[in-house]
Formats: structure tokens, sequence, C-alpha cells
């Protein structure tokens, strides 16, 4: 039998990557804004069959950067990269004894928010190629996309 501290464990990580997500695309976002890049931020683009079809088959937020062109290309590799940055506090906590396996709903947390800090693949497709994708902005107005699956 299933006791309470795994059924709230299992609570706390569906809402850690729940807030994770959303918390994930900011990341890109806030790296955006302070380089002054030109971005929007949609919350669940898309539309699908219902609410679970929704929640499991889209992203949860999206970050559309639009830059000119002439940025730097590290900028958008910063932003691309950012989401790592996530994984601090949970390694604080941890160097500080705060996450174990004496506290599942902790632990449980801990690992949900960890699963959000890591970029997408799409993530790391604008991070190795920005120069790229810098070259064909200019020529072109079209949004690059990056998203929380």
């Amino acid at each position: 039998m299933i006791g309470p501290n795994v059924v709230v464990a299992g609570c706390a990580l569906l809402l850690a990557v729940a807030v994770g997500l959303v918390v994930h695309e900011w990341a890109h976002a806030i790296v955006l804004r302070f380089a002054r890049v030109e971005y929007s931020v949609s919350y669940f683009p898309g539309r699908s069959d219902g609410v679970i079809a929704l929640l499991l088959t889209r992203p949860w937020a999206a970050v559309s950067p639009r830059p000119t062109g002439s940025e730097p290309a590290w900028v958008l590799r910063v932003a691309a990269l950012a989401p790592l940055s996530l994984a601090v506090p949970v390694f604080g906590l941890g160097i500080a004894g705060h996450v174990t396996t004496d506290t599942p709903v902790v632990a449980g947390a801990a690992i949900g928010w960890l699963a959000c800090a890591l970029p997408s693949p799409q993530d790391f497709s604008v991070a190795f190629h920005a120069r790229r994708l810098l070259e064909r902005s200019a020529e072109s107005t079209a949004p690059l996309a990056s998203r929380a699956d």
C-alpha cells in the first residue's frame, strides 16, 4: 500500500514540474529582455481537443525571440541555456542538507524542478546554431521558437 508521504511527494513533483516549465521559459525571456532582444511569450500555444490532450501534447509556454540579426550570437546562446540556472537553488539546498531521502516531499519537488532546469533539444539547437539563426533572421522576419515540452 502506498503511504501518504509517497502520494504527497508525487503531488509535490507534479507541482514542481508545472511551475518549473513556466519558469524555464521565463529564464529565456529574462536574458532576452536584458539583452534588449524583442520576444513574445505565449502560454498554452496551439489548440487541442480537451484539457488532458492540451496539457500532454502541447508546450505549456513558449518564448519566440525576434532578433534583428545584428545581435551577438552569444546572447542567443546564453538565453537558450539560461534554464540551467534553475538548478542552482536545488544544489544549494542539497549541499546544505535539506534535500535528502528522509524528506520525500522535498526530494520529489527537487527532482521535478531539476527536470525543468534541463534545456530542451530546441534550446541546444539554438545554442549550437545561433550564428546561422541570426543570419536567417536578418534575411527574414520569422520568429525563432523555444518551448518547454
